[in-house]
């Protein structure tokens, strides 16, 4: 099969099949009410979409493109963020409302644990290079927490600015970037020590950050300015390689996640209120086509077929 991206559309409760060739959407897949984040299983039979407002993780296979499972938990309060870890055959997720993270074994889709962050609005959610640490965004705890995953308990609670929205880990360093929306800049900690190591500023509230598949470049998508920082992470200044923003690329109005091809050539940027996907071409760092869609897009995911 030829390769697939997943648009979620927040305001139509569906999932838009597309084309990356031709920008055609092939398919609709409806959701509960409000899908808005998406991965997808090690093996890349199932993409798994919360439903913010449904309060449900939805189950879709991707050779059929239909939803096969709904999960539903007393405890799950608007589904957010959610990371797959590979080497346990485990899907994490924060549940927003009431700042839970939920550990869910993916060969069964049962639940395994309900973490309490003890913190207010956990979010987002990204995990190390070797799986062993998750990092949750408290977006009005100015918190990031860590947990152990192994032993599934927190390990720290780091201050790190403003209204923290999104964090991911660079593959090589395993050094966390943490987007500071209402300060309009990314952080950069040390992964043991959890010090502040580098800061640079963004565009105007950055939400999203995704690093392309050598890790060379981080975009990070800035809501209120309608733009994306490309961050070079072996920026050199005053002789010392450090993560830096080099430009930034117009897109669409209110731009929300990114997500590269598997080559890193292309990223996709979905536009909550243009209701599109902004295509760009990474080496020429421009934006090169949109991809109309559905009402409100925001979670965005790559199926490579290779």
């Amino acid at each position: 099969m030829d390769d697939r991206l997943l648009v979620l559309n927040r305001d139509d409760d569906c999932v838009s099949v597309v084309d990356p060739e031709t920008g055609e959407t092939v398919e609709e897949i409806e959701t509960d009410f409000d899908p808005i984040t998406i991965e997808t299983s090690p093996d890349g039979t199932k993409s798994y979409v919360t439903c913010a407002q449904g309060n449900a993780l939805n189950v879709i296979d991707n050779e059929t493109f239909s939803v096969t499972g709904r999960i539903e938990h007393d405890l799950l309060d608007h589904p957010s963020g959610l990371a797959v870890r590979t080497r346990a055959n485990e899907l994490w997720l924060v549940s927003r409302n009431n700042s839970r993270v939920f550990v869910f074994d993916i060969e069964t889709d049962e639940v395994l644990d309900v973490i309490p962050t003890h913190q207010s609005v956990s979010n987002t959610l990204s995990l190390n290079g070797d799986e062993s640490t998750a990092y949750i965004t408290n977006s009005n705890g100015n918190t990031l927490t860590v947990i152990d995953c192994d032993q599934r308990r927190i390990a720290v609670d780091v201050p790190v600015g403003d209204g923290p929205e999104a964090v991911a880990v660079n593959p090589e360093t395993n050094n966390v970037y943490v987007t500071i929306q209402r300060e309009s800049r990314l952080t950069v900690h040390d992964p043991n020590h959890h010090d502040m190591l580098y800061k640079t500023g963004l565009g105007s509230s950055p939400i999203g950050i995704e690093f392309s598949p050598d890790a060379t470049l981080a975009l990070v998508p800035n809501r209120m300015s309608n733009d994306v920082s490309v961050i070079e992470t072996r920026f050199h200044r005053d002789g010392e390689g450090r993560p830096w923003e080099v430009e930034r690329i117009p897109v669409g109005i209110w731009p929300g996640e990114v997500v590269f091809n598997s080559s890193g050539s292309t990223a996709y940027v979905s536009n909550n209120k243009t209701n599109d996907i902004s295509v760009i071409d990474t080496e020429a760092r421009e934006e090169v086509d949109r991809i109309d869609v559905r009402t409100h897009p925001n979670g965005i995911t790559y199926l490579s077929r290779d």
